[in-house]
């Protein structure tokens, strides 16, 4: 595979790439560079991870050696899981099975803890260093990585070391390219930013879209538009049935103009999981209204859409039949091998909600 094939696999369905010239270089010269993603184990999994999932497929594809990174420490920080390490780690490792039931391959792909790292007092030597290399006040931007603002950081002060950490870690693991959704790209211009100060390795940041909730929401505000496991009618899980996903689809939000493209969740679950990971999708109609129709890409659907030749409650119903087939295989997945889920959900007994 020559570097053009390999950086159009590792580009194809990103939203931003700091810089694709640094990409193209680090491709030409590197036959197996590492990338890395990192997650706070927080509960469970929700549609926004098949995305994820076929990026770090991209990724193994283009013979990038990927290290899926389990920020439990990082989640304790942030109170996830109540701060309780042993439950942060139950999940990590159901979330672990969550990306094998969506086709994470073995090859090429390996999981690390941040527990693992942290021990090593050269990993806080480097914290130390780029705290000095950074600003309180470009900490405190960075802090709506974790769903947080400036103002959390008075109550804890813990929550401050949370980028510092982020922008280590990438350091520690020797990453070439730190890949996450576009709502942390601040915590990879952070660590840049300190590479450049402090003569490091400057990591490529590869960013992916965020898909919103299906409530819909202001694309300015992540932490409100995105895909939440913490509002669950307005999230698909991915153990959903599909009298789950079909109740949800009716509700979601689903503007007709072109304009809105960007803020439509059913649009955009056709764009980044449909089209990905089926490379077609079909929709039922009943022949008084055309009958079925198939697309072979997601520009002719968006154009049937945006024309009104396709009406929306269609498009809902055609989506949901997709998102079933593209779930299950996740199913199966958890079928054989129940007891990760089973684990994590043992960790909920008693809550009110799945948080």
């Amino acid at each position: 595979m020559d570097v053009g094939q390999r950086l159009a696999i590792v580009t194809r369905g990103a939203e931003e790439i700091v810089t694709e010239e640094e990409l193209r270089d680090l491709l030409t010269k590197e036959e197996a560079p590492r990338a890395y993603i990192g997650f706070e184990p927080s509960g469970l999994v929700h549609l926004g991870w098949a995305l994820v999932a076929s990026k770090i497929r991209d990724l193994a594809e283009a013979g990038f050696d990927v290290i899926v990174f389990w920020a439990d420490w990082h989640a304790y920080i942030n109170d996830k899981l109540g701060g309780d390490l042993d439950n942060i780690r139950t999940c990590a490792r159901y979330m672990e099975d969550c990306f094998k039931a969506l086709g994470v391959p073995d090859d090429g792909v390996r999981f690390v803890y941040a527990s693992e790292i942290l021990s090593d007092i050269a990993y806080w030597e480097k914290v130390i260093k780029v705290a000095k290399a950074t600003t309180l006040s470009r900490v405190k931007r960075a802090m709506t990585i974790m769903g947080r603002s400036e103002d959390e950081a008075e109550v804890d002060f813990s929550k401050l070391i949370y980028p510092i950490l982020q922008a280590t870690d990438i350091f520690c693991m020797d990453i070439d390219l730190a890949y996450a959704g576009i709502d942390q790209r601040r915590a990879h211009m952070l660590a840049r930013d300190a590479a450049e100060k402090l003569g490091w390795k400057k990591p490529v940041a590869l960013h992916t879209p965020l898909l919103p909730g299906l409530k819909g929401g202001d694309r300015m505000d992540p932490a409100a538009f995105k895909m939440s496991k913490s509002d669950p009618s307005g999230s698909i899980n991915i153990h959903d049935d599909d009298e789950a996903i079909k109740s949800k689809m009716k509700k979601a939000f689903c503007p007709p103009e072109k304009e809105k493209e960007g803020e439509n969740p059913v649009m955009m679950l056709c764009r980044h999981v449909v089209f990905p990971r089926l490379g077609r999708m079909d929709i039922p109609r009943p022949e008084k209204f055309g009958g079925d129709v198939s697309f072979a890409s997601y520009e002719e659907l968006a154009e049937a859409y945006y024309s009104g030749s396709l009406f929306p409650l269609d498009l809902k119903n055609g989506l949901s039949e997709s998102l079933a087939t593209v779930l299950a295989p996740v199913r199966d997945y958890f079928a054989e091998h129940p007891d990760g889920y089973a684990a994590m959900r043992r960790v909920f007994e008693g809550a009110d909600r799945l948080r």
